[in-house]
């Protein structure tokens, strides 16, 4: 099994931590307010740990970035300062029970964070840090950021998945419920059976008012229990005279009149509907059997990439490894070497002597880090330079296709979903919990419109 992939999930932070918008220059609404700095002060406390004026000013300034990126509308500023000072509040109580637990961040995980935060916007590590301090902040600071955000990953992972159960028995209701939506190509089949009380052609007003008079009583009778066959047979005008009852025989909707489809889709069996009336007369139905087409078949996009790896080490570090791979690159967009070639020839990893394919991957089979920059690219892209925790990579998308699911895969992919929802569902709750055995005191409330000191 190639080493990129995984048996079970992972998570690594990218650049959607919910650090400084970093894909280009920032938007004007994500700007600093030019405004003149005021004095930090202690604007809340949680259990003896303050946060300050500046702390707030800092992440209401990230959550406008945010905001801006997503294309949606900026908050107010009082509604900023709000959210901000309740992120805050939320962290503040995080981080200290990963202190009491022992929980760190260590160097290492730091560095590859700030490399992944740069190649997945497709810069240099020097590079982002110097928009890092365009945006106002120190290479210091944003890697103490970048070790708050971990350190808050390990927290919330150690204190929240192991809360996370799915039984056997959720697994098969989600299926049963899967399986009662949307339907696979083709029709239902029914089996209907008709009583015809015929009009003729030029019949007058007074003669189709009988008729219709008499298809109501037959209808009637057959609703108060009477057999709907023998009604067929005494009083029905069908070309078979009601020889089998009525009964029409078990066939695809797309076989049976739209009329008749219409008129029955609602019936249970052995229900009663009519007389609805056709050119031909009045209907009485009744729908003996409905069969429905079998469920969809749960599916999964699957992809076929082939990639470039170099791992760092002593003669090779990872900036340098970004800018090999950033060379190789251009002569492969260029023509002057295929992929398969530069990967036999440079690549790390054990798929290197098939030029690089990885073969066909289900979602979940590579890291997130990995995945997330190949689920972007469309067949026949290249990726620029990116960094995961086995080194540093480019990918090309081969090829994708839907592939429909055995049972275990279906009921591993199941698990997987119920798995996501329960996480979310027990991380909001255990936010709560962490923020509700802290002592919080509000002091005075944060300013608007300043900028942090610095």
């Amino acid at each position: 099994m190639n080493k990129l992939r995984l048996s079970t999930r992972s998570v690594l932070l990218t650049c959607a931590i919910g650090l400084p918008a970093l894909s280009g220059v920032a938007p004007a609404a994500a700007q600093a307010p030019k405004a003149i700095q005021q004095a930090d002060f202690i604007v809340a406390v949680v259990n003896s740990e303050p946060i300050t004026n500046n702390e707030v000013q800092t992440m209401r300034l990230r959550l406008a970035r945010e905001a801006a990126a997503r294309g949606g509308e900026r908050p107010s500023d009082e509604e900023l300062n709000r959210l901000a000072l309740d992120q805050l509040i939320n962290e503040k109580a995080q981080l200290q029970l990963a202190r009491e637990n022992g929980i760190k961040v260590e160097d290492d995980a730091v560095d590859q964070a700030e490399m992944n935060v740069a190649s997945s916007n497709q810069i240099t590590r020097d590079e982002l840090r110097k928009r890092v301090g365009q945006e106002g902040l120190s290479a210091s600071q944003f890697r103490e950021q970048l070790r708050t955000q971990l350190t808050l990953t390990k927290v919330r992972e150690r204190e929240v998945e192991s809360r996370v159960k799915v039984s056997e028995q959720e697994i098969d209701q989600f299926l049963l419920e899967k399986s009662s939506g949307p339907r696979a190509a083709g029709e239902a089949e029914i089996n209907l059976a008709m009583i015809l009380i015929a009009v003729p052609e030029n019949s007058s007003e007074s003669q189709l008012k009988a008729l219709e008079q008499r298809a109501q009583d037959v209808a009637a009778r057959a609703r108060r229990g009477e057999a709907f066959a023998d009604l067929a047979k005494s009083f029905s005008e069908a070309f078979d005279k009601g020889a089998k009852g009525g009964e029409m025989g078990l066939r695809g909707t797309d076989r049976y009149p739209e009329l008749f489809v219409q008129a029955t889709e609602k019936l249970r069996p052995n229900e009663i509907t009519g007389p609805i009336r056709s050119g031909a007369g009045f209907h009485i139905l009744k729908l003996l059997e409905r069969r429905e087409p079998p469920p969809a078949g749960l599916t999964v996009t699957q992809t076929r990439a082939r990639h470039i790896l170099l791992r760092a080490s002593p003669s090779m570090n990872r900036d340098q490894a970004m800018a090999k791979l950033s060379d190789v690159r251009k002569q492969i967009l260029a023509g002057r070497i295929s992929f398969a070639r530069a990967a036999q020839d440079i690549s790390q990893d054990g798929s290197a002597s098939q030029g690089g394919d990885l073969g066909w991957a289900a979602p979940g089979m590579f890291v997130p880090e990995f995945e997330e920059v190949m689920n972007r690219l469309g067949p026949g892209q290249l990726s620029e330079p990116l960094v995961s925790r086995f080194g540093v990579h480019i990918i090309e998308v081969m090829e994708r296709r839907n592939m429909a699911l055995s049972e275990r895969e279906q009921r591993e992919m199941a698990r997987g979903a119920l798995r996501e929802k329960k996480l979310e569902e027990t991380y909001t709750r255990w936010v709560d919990e962490t923020r509700g055995r802290a002592y919080v005191e509000m002091r005075e409330p944060p300013l608007l419109n300043t900028a942090p000191a610095r």
